[in-house]
């Protein structure tokens, strides 16, 4: 079966709808704008629209035929990036140092396609909660909406995600069952020395080779201490440290990121980096101090609802155009929060390859949702609908 005849025939509006929240990107917490917007599209559609859960997310309740009480959720991230847009397109970003530059419009603009055709034609048995999430970049809005209650108050059976993927052939679909992208943890590491005159060094301890030294040894814990089978990653992106050519600076801030798949090999990277930064300070005689935060966790599939995902996404694109094996990604994704308290699958949807539409990477100044996806992506939404909740 292939895509929705009728999510074709308002293919035009998702191109409208996306673009407008694309020219106007609001970051986590913020997407005030598009909430409304979202909502007030909702209302349209005769769906009993919550507002208010993590600030700014909206949840739209759709009844399907008869009196089902069975629930499953789809949800839609929201957010933007801090970035600044390059593309000179008549839809880029008119609020500057903030772009969708992952998308996240896109994916706003399917699920609102989806739930127009569902609330059309109601054609399940049973009730759908939209979730249109704030925050999804770095801050965990999934989190947040679940601690406010939102699977109390919309009691969801199994959840449902995606994301655009470039890279990937343009609406061919990919997933996994098991782990699929890793947890996202952050660290700071602050090095003590002694400032001083940088042309007398011998009456200072110098923070900034130590720290140096920190950053090296540190990429030993994927080469050394971890099982060359397992996967980790182990970045330090900010160096903050030092205020002028001639002196030495006191301290120096690190910043980085720490991604593993494995719950164990998380606790020993975190070990390891505490114990590589104290040794080597102590060595150069400063001092460490090492701040280590869990972020997201690992995001896993649930292998049942991975395999019904995979043959609906056969009935929309092909077989030929699904993988249900795709590569483990060292991304992070709050939608895993989601999935730590229902089965569930995420699956990544093809946004087009390098040299055409939509190849671009995300997170980069230049991207854009690639339009031509999005009547794959409702018509999935639906069919999944319709597949598990049949009326």
């Amino acid at each position: 079966m292939p895509v929705i005849n009728r999510i074709t025939e308002f293919a035009a509006d998702m191109k409208s709808w996306r673009r407008d929240i694309h020219k106007h990107p609001e970051l986590a917490f913020e997407e005030q704008r598009t909430a409304d917007v979202v909502a007030e599209m909702l209302n349209e559609w005769d769906i009993e629209v919550h507002r208010g859960l993590a600030t700014t997310g909206v949840v739209g309740l759709l009844q399907g035929q008869g009196g089902g009480e069975r629930m499953i959720g789809l949800r839609a991230d929201m957010d933007a990036l801090p970035m600044q847009e390059f593309n000179e397109f008549e839809h880029r970003s008119v609020n500057d140092g903030s772009m969708h530059a992952c998308g996240h419009d896109g994916h706003t603009a399917m699920l609102l396609g989806a739930a127009r055709y569902l609330a059309e034609t109601r054609n399940f048995n049973g009730r759908v909660a939209f979730i249109f999430q704030p925050a999804e970049e770095s801050i965990g809005g999934a989190r947040v909406m679940i601690e406010e209650g939102l699977f109390d108050k919309f009691p969801v059976e199994s959840v449902y995600g995606l994301h655009n993927m470039p890279g990937i052939p343009a609406a061919n679909i990919e997933m996994r069952p098991g782990p699929l992208m890793a947890a996202a943890d952050t660290v700071r590491i602050t090095v003590t020395g002694r400032g001083g005159h940088a042309a007398m060094p011998d009456l200072a301890v110098d923070p900034v080779p130590i720290a140096a030294q920190i950053i090296t040894a540190l990429q030993t814990i994927a080469s050394r201490s971890v099982d060359p089978l397992d996967s980790v990653v182990v970045s330090i992106c900010c160096v903050h440290g030092g205020s002028a050519e001639n002196v030495i600076p006191e301290t120096v801030e690190l910043v980085g990121s720490v991604r593993t798949f494995q719950s164990e090999t998380q606790d020993r990277v975190e070990k390891e980096i505490q114990t590589i930064c104290e040794g080597v300070a102590v060595a150069m005689k400063a001092t460490a101090d090492v701040d280590y935060q869990r972020g997201y966790p690992t995001t896993v599939n649930s292998e049942k609802e991975t395999a019904w995902c995979a043959d609906v996404a056969a009935e929309i694109v092909g077989a030929d155009r699904i993988s249900t094996d795709t590569a483990l990604d060292m991304g992070s994704e709050d939608f895993s929060f989601m999935l730590r308290e229902k089965p569930g699958c995420y699956v990544l949807l093809g946004n087009g390859t390098e040299g055409g539409p939509g190849g671009c990477s995300v997170h980069n100044p230049n991207y854009d949702f690639n339009d031509e996806i999005a009547v794959t992506g409702a018509s999935y939404w639906a069919r999944l609908v319709e597949t598990l909740l049949p009326a």
